[in-house]
């Protein structure tokens, strides 16, 4: 039996934007809300340029491609808010603090999704 590339097509399709999606998660607003109110670093991980062109207010900005090797501007004993242009780069963020030994790290997705 043969399968339609059409349906080939589609699955792929379908298995890219569900990958996509489980990545890039971010937590509920009213969470992210609560976390910055209450004191969180709030690092917005786009690149200088966009971070240049318009950023929440209070933000620190540690583009994802150095990250790693800037930790230390990265305050562990407090809870971390992590943003970007859409979430994916807030996502791998996310992680890569995560593994790093940050334990209270959230992905608030985009700019736009922030308080």
């Amino acid at each position: 039996m043969q399968l339609d590339p059409t349906i080939l097509v589609i699955a792929a399709a379908a298995a890219v934007l569900l990958l996509k999606l489980l990545l890039s998660r971010r937590a509920p607003a009213a969470l992210v809300a609560e976390k910055i109110k209450g004191g969180a670093t709030v690092v917005d991980v786009r690149s200088e340029g966009e971070f240049r062109g318009g950023a929440y207010r209070g933000a620190i900005n540690v583009p994802l491609q150095v990250l790693s090797s800037k930790l230390d501007r990265i305050p562990k004993g407090r809870p971390v808010v992590v943003y970007c242009a859409s979430g994916s780069r807030s996502a791998m963020a996310v992680r890569l603090l995560k593994k790093a030994g940050y334990q209270d790290v959230w992905n608030a997705g985009g700019l736009h999704h922030l308080p």
